[in-house]
């Protein structure tokens, strides 16, 4: 019988954690540039299109076929577009911005739209865990170190803008929260039959590849430029491989 209240802390650790120690390791990286930060944030999309479309995406077309995967997929997506238009948040920030309140408007940014993302992550672990504890803990682990750098690009700004270490770390910290309840829910959800469960794979998807479409790689490109973006990219998805092979 599966644990809900198990399957709450692996995705709160997972969001925590991995939001957490990017905001401590931010601690190391005194003046981060736009290229460096967009560089990570690349990084970032390309762990997570290895989760997408190896893990996600076969787990759901493997639990319940091609039309639920597909189905998800693409309400997953209508889904997380229409959030976006009515609840719009940007990440980026210009040159003309460079002064401290400029900073602290990214960093808060970064920190909304990074917890409003971890919520689709945390369905992704609950329902991954609903399929098998060995996909949920995988998931877990990869979402984790997806979230590292996407820590990082929260404290940043957030340093530059003035913020005290204690506060930077806390709101790090903070953003990974939504994760916990995500989990919950895609356990919930996903508990309900086995289509069901294809199917929230299947969102949980499509959510995570707006995000990655929409926000971290035009963040990434706007930020370090084209030729960095495709290495973080190209560097995040070979490690996500990589872990889901050893996982």
């Amino acid at each position: 019988m599966l644990n809900w209240f198990e399957v709450t802390m692996l995705g709160l650790l997972a969001g925590v954690i991995g939001t957490g120690a990017g905001g401590l390791l931010s601690i190391f990286v005194k003046k981060p540039t736009p290229r460096f930060t967009g560089t990570i944030l690349a990084f970032a999309a390309g762990v997570m299109l290895a989760i997408i479309f190896v893990e996600l995406i076969d787990e759901s077309i493997a639990s319940s076929g091609h039309w639920a995967a597909i189905g998800g997929l693409a309400f997953g997506m209508v889904v997380f577009y229409l959030l976006d238009h009515y609840l719009p948040h940007r990440h980026t920030v210009t040159e003309e911005e460079t002064i401290f309140s400029g900073y602290l408007k990214k960093g808060t940014l970064l920190a909304l739209g990074i917890g409003l993302h971890n919520l689709p992550e945390g369905l992704a672990i609950g329902t991954g865990f609903v399929g098998s504890q060995e996909l949920g803990f995988s998931l877990a682990i990869l979402i984790g170190v997806h979230n590292i750098p996407e820590g990082m690009a929260v404290a940043a700004p957030l340093k530059q803008g003035g913020f005290s270490f204690p506060k930077v770390l806390a709101i790090t910290l903070l953003a990974g929260v939504p994760m916990g309840l995500g989990a919950l829910v895609g356990a919930l959800i996903g508990s309900i039959s086995v289509f069901v469960l294809g199917l929230s794979l299947g969102f949980a998807a499509g959510a995570m590849l707006y995000i990655v479409c929409d926000e971290l790689i035009p963040d990434a490109y706007e930020s370090a430029g084209a030729h960095l973006s495709i290495f973080g990219i190209f560097a995040g998805t070979i490690l996500g491989l990589l872990f889901i092979a050893l996982l």
